[in-house]
């Protein structure tokens, strides 16, 4: 596909079939965040007061998990200014929202709504886009990184789900931190090491023991699950020039309880669409994506999803292919001859051979081979 259209030419045909309700905030939203504070207050008093069974402690490490994602997740929602409009109450309720994955709501709008939203799949723009071989070609560290065997180097990645939220949203500060004024430097700083300090004073209070049941068991558990879902929100889809959701975006299928338990993240290309929409009304717009565009919708079970993420690589070649570099593998994306039931790969060798003289030196460099 490559007659690209922006999010809004979507939006603009789309919006006329939409109630106006749904361009309305959803306050009620704040029920859900409401039980799952309960939970986590409960459930960090239970571990910290109470000498139980560490198996005790383990089942409720899982339901804090649980619930640190979910929470993560509406105040995704909340910064989006989906649930409340009023400036500092959505920044209040979205930093409490996103306290237990310790990111702060300044720099999430920036990192996520000021760039990301704006930049979908840009292969320099986007701060959530995996490199291409360009790119590849001019860091030293990928290179050593793409030259571990790919099945143990997607055994680690897998396993990086665990942390990764965490370490990006630290990486997100450092990227971002110039480009806030002045006088919002030190509220970013704040609402970045308020949250840290909260965890920590915990660890003082109750021990190296409860902690690891109250917060850090938990702060994995969460990670896994946000980046289960961001790790399937882009990965599989072609870099691209124009910002087109139905092109570099997928939407993941999970039981409808998943949905209403994580405020329906799963629909994620309709998230793009329709970002100041809340998440509520995205079945609806599901429905009129697949009337009116069929064949440029894409979506799977997040299962599926999963599954061709380990099977492929995470390196772009010429944008609308993914390249194991030194193997010379390459592989679709979605609607770029990917087919998730059947992953398979051609090789690059007469692809190569038929670049410019500069561009074959670049191939070899990032793919560590000394000849093309």
């Amino acid at each position: 596909m490559n007659d690209f259209h922006p999010f809004g030419w979507y939006a603009a045909k789309m919006a006329p079939h939409l109630p106006k309700k749904a361009f309305q905030p959803v306050k009620s939203r704040l029920f859900g965040g409401l039980a799952y504070f309960l939970l986590v207050t409960g459930g960090i008093l239970a571990v910290s007061l109470l000498s139980l069974h560490p198996i005790w402690n383990l089942l409720i490490s899982v339901v804090l998990g649980f619930s640190f994602a979910a929470l993560g997740f509406l105040g995704h929602e909340i910064l989006h200014g989906t649930v409340v409009k009023t400036p500092w109450l959505r920044d209040l309720l979205g930093a409490i929202a996103f306290w237990p994955l310790c990111t702060g709501p300044k720099l999430w709008r920036k990192w996520h709504n000021a760039t990301h939203h704006v930049h979908t799949q840009h292969e320099e723009k986007d701060p959530d886009a995996w490199p291409s071989m360009e790119q590849l070609a001019k860091s030293r560290l990928l290179r050593w990184v793409y030259r571990i065997p790919f099945p143990i180097r997607a055994f680690f990645a897998f396993s990086s789900l665990s942390v990764m939220f965490t370490v990006h949203s630290i990486r997100m500060l450092f990227s971002f931190f110039r480009d806030f004024r002045w006088k919002n430097r030190t509220v970013v700083l704040l609402q970045f090491f308020l949250p840290w300090t909260t965890w920590l004073g915990l660890l003082w209070l109750i021990g190296w023991e409860k902690w690891w049941f109250a917060f850090l068991l938990p702060l994995l558990i969460a990670n896994m699950i946000v980046m289960g879902y961001i790790s399937t929100n882009h990965r599989l889809n072609p870099l691209v020039p124009v910002n087109d959701p139905l092109a570099n975006s997928l939407s993941v299928t999970v039981p409808k309880w998943v949905d209403v338990l994580h405020f329906n993240f799963s629909y994620h290309t309709e998230h793009h669409l329709f970002p100041a929409m809340s998440s509520k009304y995205y079945p609806l717009v599901k429905e009129h994506i697949k009337q009116m565009w069929p064949d440029r919708y894409h979506e799977m079970p997040m299962k599926k999803a999963l599954a061709a993420l380990w099977k492929t690589p995470r390196v772009y070649y010429e944008h609308s292919e993914l390249i194991e570099p030194k193997q010379g593998h390459v592989y679709g994306t979605l609607g770029n001859g990917l087919d998730p039931n059947e992953i398979v790969h051609r090789e690059l060798k007469q692809d190569a051979q038929a670049l410019p003289t500069m561009r074959q030196e670049e191939w070899k460099k990032a793919s560590g081979v000394e000849k093309v």
